[in-house]
C-alpha cells in the first residue's frame, strides 16, 4: 500500500526581504479556529486526506493489532482500577474521588463530617452517558462554600471551549445558567451569590475575567478586568485567609497583579505589581501579609512578604538560592513549607514560625526522586500535611506527616495489580557535557538484566520549553518497554528549568539551540558510556518536545531507531508569523517575534523543522495530532509529513495518525489514553523488532 500524497498549491509570502514559498498552506483554513468548535467546516480535501492518512497507518500497523491488545492489556493491569483518593477535610464536609473498574470517569464523593453520611455529589460516567458526546474533557470541579452548589466546567469536542454548569447538591438538579466559552476555570464568591470565570476570546485567549450572578443570565454578567496587551492572558484566584482575589495577567515570562477585596463591595482592582520583563508575581495573603513568590532580584526566585497596610516595603522571608529554586510553598497557623530543587531533584523545607527554626523534612531513601507536599485540611491551625513521594522505580506513597512530633504515617500507596518489584530496576543520573561545557542532567531507569554493552535501546524523552522541568515521578506505563529491554532516559535539556531559571533562559528565544544541542549531547553520551550505539535511539517528545524532535530529526538522523511525534510544533515559522493564532502572541517572549523582528526571523527559519526538512535518510518515524487541538493545530503535522514524504531518501515508514474526535490530550478517557499508549509503543516495538 502506498502513502497518501497530499496536492500542493504554491504559495509565497515576503517576509524581511525573503521569499517564503509553501507548497501546503492551503491545509491551513482561514476559518481553522472555526473549524475547532465545528467539525462540518473543515475543508472536505483535507479531511479525506486526514481519513487516507489514518487508512494507512492503521493497514502499515495492522500485524501489530495483537501486540496492542497485550500492550493495552500490560498497562491497563498496572493500574488500580477502583481506587479512591485521599480525602480533604472542610468545614463540614471531607471531599474525596474515586474510580471504578470499569468506569472511565471518576466520581466525587463527600462525607459529612458529624453525621458520616456519604453522598455522591458527581459521576463522571454518568455524565458521559447521559451526554453521549463524541469527546467528555472535564475542566474544574468547584463546591460553595456553604456546601450547597457544585459547579463543574465540561469541553464537549477537544477544543478546550469549556461551559459551565451549576448544581444544587440537595436535589442534583442544574440551574438554568450555563456559562459558555470559557478556559473552564470556576471560582465561587465567598457569600456563594456569584461566580468568577475567565472568557475566552474569538481568538481562544484568556482576556476577560467576568462575574455572574447565579441565577441570572450570562447576558448580565459583569466584566471585571479586560487585558488590552495582546501577549497577555488572565487569571483569578483567591487568598488562603479568603480576604482577597487576585487576578494576573502575562505571558510566561512576566505578569502583573491586581488586588480586589474579596466582600465584592466595591469592584476596583488595585495593582499589587506592574509587570516588568522577565520578572513574574505569584502572590498569597496570610495573617496580615502579602506573601509573594518572586524571581525579582532573584534569580532562581525568592519569598517575600508585605504587610497589608505598608506595601511600599518589602522584607525576604524565604531567601534565594544560587542555582536553586525556591518552589511553591504552603501556609499553617504555625509553620511555613517551601519546596526547592536543584540539579532536576527536589527537596522540602519547613519554618516553625514559633521557633523560627528551619529543617528539612528529609525520610526518603532513593537519591532520584519526586516529592511534593499538599494540605491535609482547610483549618490552618493544623501540624498535619500530606507528602507524596515516589521515584522511577518507586511506586507513589503519601504519608500523613506530623510536622510538630515528625511522625509520619503511610496512609496511601500506588498498588500495581498485576505486580511490580522495584528491586528488578535501576535508576541512574549521569551527566552529559553540553558543547559549551555545561552539565547536562539525564535519569536513566532501565531493567537490572539489561545489559551496558553498546547494544541496548535507548528511548531519550525530551521536552525542553516554557520552563517545563521533567520529573523523577513514577509512570507505570513505560515499563511495558523497560521490560522488554528497553533503556528510558529522560534528557534534562535546557528550555527547562530543573537547574534554575538561567537552564529556561538559555533555552529559549535566540538561545533556542541550546535545547536541540544538549538533547544530541546526551544522545551522544548514552552512546560513549555503551548504554546504546547509534542508530539504536528512539527520540520522543510531544508538543513543544515535538519541535524538539523535528529540530534534532534535521540535524542528526543518523542518531536514532524511530521516533515518536505526539501533537508536534513542527511548523513553526509559520505559527510564528500568524498572530491570529490562540498561542502566538503569549509566546514572543519564549520563541520571538519573526514578524516583527528579522533577527527573530531568521533564528526561528534556521531551526524550525518544516523549513529544514532535507534530502537525506530519516528513521521510521510515527507523528500523531488531533483535530481539534487549538494549541498545536493539525495542519503543523500534516504539512510535515507530506513534505517530509516529499524530501526523505529512504524508504522507512512515515505514519500520520490524527485523532478526529479529540484535542491537545488526544481522547478523553482512561481506556482512550491506554490505546494510544499501546498503540506509539507497538510502533515502536516493531520498529526495534523486539520481541513481545
Amino acid at each position: 500500500m502506498q502513502p497518501p500524497i497530499l496536492k500542493k498549491k504554491k504559495s509565497v509570502k515576503y517576509f524581511h526581504g525573503y521569499k517564503l514559498t509553501d507548497y501546503y498552506s492551503w491545509v491551513h483554513q482561514n476559518n481553522i479556529l472555526d473549524v475547532l468548535s465545528d467539525a462540518n467546516l473543515l475543508d472536505k480535501d483535507v479531511k479525506n486526506y486526514l481519513i487516507k492518512e489514518n487508512s494507512y497507518a492503521n493497514k502499515m500497523m495492522s500485524e501489530t493489532k495483537s501486540m496492542q491488545k497485550l500492550l493495552f492489556k500490560e498497562i491497563k493491569g498496572r493500574i488500580k482500577l477502583a481506587d479512591k483518593s485521599l480525602p480533604f477535610i472542610d468545614q463540614k464536609y471531607s471531599y474525596w474521588s474515586k474510580t471504578t473498574e470499569k468506569g472511565n470517569y471518576s466520581i466525587k464523593l463527600r462525607k459529612h463530617l458529624k453525621t458520616g453520611k456519604v453522598e455522591q455529589i458527581w459521576n463522571g460516567d454518568s455524565e458521559y452517558k447521559k451526554l453521549k458526546p463524541s469527546y467528555f474533557g472535564v475542566g474544574d470541579f468547584s463546591v460553595s462554600h456553604n456546601d450547597k452548589l457544585l459547579a463543574y466546567s465540561l469541553d464537549l469536542k477537544g477544543s478546550e471551549y469549556y461551559d459551565i454548569h451549576i448544581r444544587r447538591l440537595a436535589d442534583k438538579k442544574n440551574l438554568k445558567d450555563v456559562i459558555i466559552e470559557t478556559n473552564g476555570n470556576i471560582l465561587f464568591s465567598n457569600d456563594d451569590k456569584y461566580i468568577f470565570y475567565v472568557k475566552l476570546d474569538s481568538l481562544h485567549r484568556s482576556k476577560s475575567i467576568f462575574l455572574h450572578e447565579i441565577g441570572k443570565s450570562q447576558k448580565s454578567d459583569k466584566e471585571i478586568y479586560k487585558e488590552k496587551i495582546d501577549r497577555f492572558t488572565v487569571s483569578i484566584h483567591n487568598t488562603s485567609d479568603e480576604k482577597y482575589f487576585i487576578i494576573s495577567s502575562g505571558d510566561h515570562s512576566t505578569n502583573k497583579c491586581f488586588l480586589l477585596d474579596a466582600n465584592l463591595k466595591n469592584l476596583k482592582l488595585k495593582l499589587f505589581k506592574d509587570y516588568k520583563e522577565n520578572i513574574t508575581y505569584s502572590l498569597n495573603s496570610w495573617n496580615g501579609f502579602f506573601y509573594n513568590h518572586t524571581n525579582d532580584q532573584a534569580l532562581d526566585f525568592k519569598i517575600e512578604r508585605y504587610k497589608h497596610n505598608n506595601l511600599s516595603k518589602a522584607e525576604d522571608y524565604i531567601n534565594p538560592k544560587k542555582n536553586t529554586i525556591i518552589g511553591g510553598y504552603i501556609i499553617l497557623k504555625n509553620w511555613f513549607l517551601w519546596s526547592e530543587t536543584k540539579d532536576a531533584n527536589q527537596k522540602i523545607f519547613l519554618k516553625n514560625l514559633i521557633s523560627q527554626k528551619i529543617e528539612e523534612i528529609n525520610f526518603f531513601e532513593d537519591k532520584i526522586k519526586s516529592i511534593s507536599m499538599s494540605t491535609y485540611q482547610k483549618d490552618k491551625d493544623t501540624d498535619l500535611i500530606y507528602i507524596n513521594y515516589s521515584s522511577p522505580k518507586s511506586p507513589n506513597k503519601t504519608y500523613l506527616y506530623n510536622l510538630k512530633n515528625k511522625i509520619k504515617k503511610i496512609v496511601k500507596v500506588q498498588k500495581i495489580p498485576s505486580g511490580f518489584n522495584e528491586g528488578n530496576y535501576i535508576t541512574e543520573r549521569i551527566h552529559a557535557k553540553s558543547k559549551d561545557g555545561i552539565k547536562i542532567p539525564i535519569t536513566i531507569i532501565r531493567h537490572k538484566n539489561t545489559k551496558i554493552n553498546g547494544k541496548a535501546r535507548v528511548l531519550l524523552y525530551g521536552y525542553g520549553s516554557y520552563g517545563y522541568s521533567l520529573g523523577n515521578g513514577f509512570s507505570s506505563s513505560k515499563y511495558s518497554l523497560i521490560d522488554r529491554g528497553i533503556i528510558w532516559a529522560n534528557a534534562h535539556i535546557r528550555g527547562g528549568m530543573e537547574c534554575g531559571m538561567q537552564w529556561w533562559k538559555n533555552g529559549k528565544m535566540l538561545k533556542k539551540k541550546n535545547t536541540f544541542e544538549d538533547y544530541i549531547q546526551c544522545a551522544e553520551k548514552l552512546i560513549s558510556d555503551k548504554y546504546t550505539k547509534e542508530g539504536n535511539i528512539i527520540g520522543m517528545g510531544g508538543s513543544a518536545g515535538g519541535l524538539l524532535m523535528g529540530a534534532v530529526l534535521n540535524m542528526k538522523p543518523k542518531l536514532f531507531s524511530s521516533v515518536v511525534m505526539a501533537v508536534p510544533f513542527v511548523d513553526s515559522l509559520t505559527t510564528n508569523l500568524d498572530h491570529s493564532l490562540p498561542l502566538t502572541v503569549g509566546e514572543f517572549k519564549e520563541f520571538g517575534n519573526a514578524k516583527k523582528y528579522k533577527k527573530h526571523f531568521d533564528y526561528i527559519k534556521s531551526y524550525s523543522p518544516y523549513n529544514n526538512i532535507k534530502r537525506q535518510k530519516y528513521p521510521h518515524i510515527l507523528v500523531t495530532t488531533s483535530l481539534f487541538d487549538n494549541r498545536v493545530l493539525f495542519d503543523e503535522p500534516t504539512k510535515y509529513v507530506a513534505k517530509l514524504r516529499q524530501f526523505k531518501k529512504d524508504k522507512n515508514l512515515l505514519l500520520l495518525k490524527t485523532e478526529m474526535k479529540g484535542g491537545h490530550g488526544g481522547k478523553s478517557g482512561r481506556d482512550s489514553g491506554i490505546e494510544e499508549t499501546a498503540f506509539d509503543y507497538s510502533f515502536i516495538l516493531k520498529m526495534t523488532k523486539t520481541k513481545v
